[in-house]
């Protein structure tokens, strides 16, 4: 177990899945990811299995102080080559939006991908206006580093991409 400020990192557990089902098919949480189907629990199942049998990713259950689970954060595309990975979260619970907790989670895996798994480069990609997410992830440590145009087709029309990263020695703990 991960330990932040003011969540938990935990590994991911098959208890988890209804969560994931209930937060994966509402709309408002997954306006900024790439999903754009709704997902059955068997969906679900099989995710939890390639995850489980994939080395390439590390999946991370987010609980908060007090012990709920409330999302998850991911380290994806992990390359042991170059020392790099893309980060991936939500926080699929809505009634803990605004609270600080994806901003700590990602500090969290941050100082472990940094300090345990010896990365030297974690990336991601958001969505241009998710004022938000990309405030938070320029308080962790990330900078832009580009834009992809036109890369998310979502709600009827084209979206840009940001991609932003950051590197072992920007990392401030």
């Amino acid at each position: 177990m991960l330990q932040g400020n003011q969540v938990r990192l935990r590994a991911l557990e098959p208890e988890d899945l209804p969560d994931y089902h209930r937060w994966l098919n509402d709309p408002e949480v997954v306006r900024y990811l790439k999903l754009y189907a709704p997902l059955s629990m068997p969906d679900e199942e099989a995710w939890y299995q390639e995850v489980r049998d994939d080395s390439s990713q590390m999946v991370f259950a987010i609980e908060s102080e007090a012990g709920q689970h409330i999302g998850n954060l991911s380290l994806m595309d992990l390359n042991w080559k170059d020392r790099s990975a893309e980060l991936g979260i939500v926080i699929g619970d809505k009634g803990q939006w605004g609270k600080g907790y994806a901003q700590d989670a990602t500090r969290t895996l941050l100082a472990f991908a940094f300090g345990e798994m010896n990365l030297n480069r974690v990336y991601l990609r958001v969505f241009t206006d998710h004022e938000p997410a990309i405030n938070a992830y320029r308080k962790c440590g990330f900078v832009e580093e580009g834009r992809l145009r036109e890369e998310i087709y979502a709600d009827g029309r084209y979206h840009d991409m940001l991609v932003m990263a950051i590197l072992r020695r920007e990392f401030n703990g």
